[in-house]
């Protein structure tokens, strides 16, 4: 039954990850507070937020690895506290932030074994091993694995049974730039087949070009969830203009500007910063248009998604 969702199919949405008034309580604690969460078919969704603020919980709760105190949690239709979500779950990946692996087993022992209690034919062990590079390790101790290609050989067997639905925790921790950048080519190639990934990262620049959409938790609540484009407009954080003259000339972009009410006008090294906010954003580009031949360069700096986290989580 991989690569169907047939109770998500049965209710005819296309919400892969369904999460209403999810909570989690240890005792006082609140790990998990009130959680609603939507998640598109074929969606990269990143999950963020200080640690403790419930990411992990949440993870393991619609993977129904924990059961939550209270409220609903369906995964590819089939609620994760019901019989159906046994089949749903066969059709799921899952690579937790700390991977725990066998020492003394090669990495294609450790797949065979993964690949064994999935139910998975053992001839996919091998070409997983390929796709994340570690098929030239394949019969090396996983002891001399470093703990880079530890975290991809965890990757390669949540590939295994090619999942339609990825729940990856702090995948690249461990990982190199290019390694990075290779594992992000994988998540390229899997959502253009179809499959719904769901990702934690501390890493907010590494995911803020790469994601569809993403959620702010702090304090085990979804702050904030949309595009980082529309939560940059959310928070109406005021952007940066990086303006370059030449020759130098401070006092030609001041006047430029005299008559708006930017926020800020800094004389940096060769070029000249103007703030402002973001409904001024196009009439502060026509007044530094008018300087004509003197500009050489302009480049625009929004918000990063570091900005906005912190000012939904602060």
């Amino acid at each position: 039954m991989a690569g169907t969702f047939p109770a998500a199919a049965e209710r005819g949405t296309d919400a892969v990850v369904a999460v209403r008034g999810a909570t989690k309580h240890y005792g006082s604690v609140r790990a998990v507070d009130g959680v609603d969460l939507d998640v598109a078919r074929g969606e990269l969704f990143g999950l963020i937020g200080h640690n403790g603020a419930g990411k992990s919980t949440l993870f393991k709760m619609m993977l129904g690895l924990i059961a939550a105190t209270s409220g609903d949690i369906r995964i590819g239709g089939a609620p994760v506290t019901g019989s159906g979500f046994r089949e749903v779950r066969r059709t799921v990946g899952y690579l937790p932030e700390n991977v725990v692996l066998y020492d003394n087993l090669t990495g294609l022992e450790t797949l065979h074994f993964f690949a064994r209690l999935k139910r998975v034919p053992a001839k996919e062990c091998g070409a997983a091993l390929e796709r994340v590079g570690l098929a030239a390790a394949a019969n090396r101790r996983v002891r001399e694995y470093s703990k880079g290609m530890r975290q991809r050989l965890g990757f390669a067997q949540a590939l295994l049974g090619r999942p339609r639905i990825l729940f990856l925790d702090e995948p690249t921790t461990g990982l190199d730039p290019e390694a990075i950048r290779e594992f992000y080519l994988i998540l390229r190639g899997l959502k253009a087949d179809g499959v719904t990934m769901i990702l934690t990262s501390h890493i907010l620049a590494e995911i803020q070009e790469r994601v569809d959409r993403l959620a702010i938790m702090a304090a085990g609540k979804v702050q904030a969830t949309g595009t980082v484009q529309a939560l940059r407009e959310q928070m109406d954080l005021p952007l940066w203009f990086r303006v370059r003259l030449a020759p130098p000339d401070f006092e030609s972009v001041r006047a430029a500007l005299c008559e708006l009410p930017v926020l800020a006008v800094e004389a940096r090294e060769d070029h000249v910063a103007v703030q402002c906010r973001r409904d001024q954003k196009m009439v502060v580009m026509q007044a530094l248009a008018s300087l004509g031949e003197k500009m050489v360069d302009l480049h625009v700096h929004e918000p990063s998604l570091e900005d906005v986290f912190f000012g939904f989580s602060d």
